[in-house]
């Protein structure tokens, strides 16, 4: 069986799974019947937000296996530019303009509940995870 398109998973999806949040069962999903895609920036976003609720070698441990799971991207200079060119345009944070150039770069919907980035629906495809 082929897997289905890709989705792209901002910080937000990887700690809603990580945490064992109410939207984890839709990021499970993405990774069972998917292979997500996500910038090595938003999985440092991931390490640096678990690291303060469990301490930094624990959150590289968890951050290391959940991207051995998904297509981790380190970013190159059209990705930079596009994050920047995102940042510029709006109130992101620049580590979620990363998401949504990385979304915009594989065509692909972003899944997410960060408000800022359900807010970007219409120029880039949206999931939002809030239900």
């Amino acid at each position: 069986m082929e897997p289905r398109a890709a989705v792209v998973l901002d910080a937000w999806a990887m700690m809603a799974w990580l945490e064992d949040e109410p939207s984890a069962d839709h990021v499970e999903e993405a990774v069972r019947t998917t292979r997500p895609i996500a910038s090595w920036i938003n999985l440092g976003e991931v390490a640096y937000n678990r690291a303060r609720r469990v301490g930094w070698d624990v959150a590289v441990v968890e951050t290391e296996a959940f991207a051995a799971t998904i297509t981790a991207e380190l970013p190159d200079e059209k990705l930079v530019l596009a994050a920047a060119r995102f940042k510029a345009a709006g109130r992101l944070s620049y580590a979620d303009a990363f998401a949504a150039a990385t979304a915009e770069r594989h065509d692909a919907p972003l899944l997410t509940g960060d408000p800022e980035l359900v807010a970007l629906d219409g120029r880039i495809r949206v999931i939002d995870l809030r239900g």
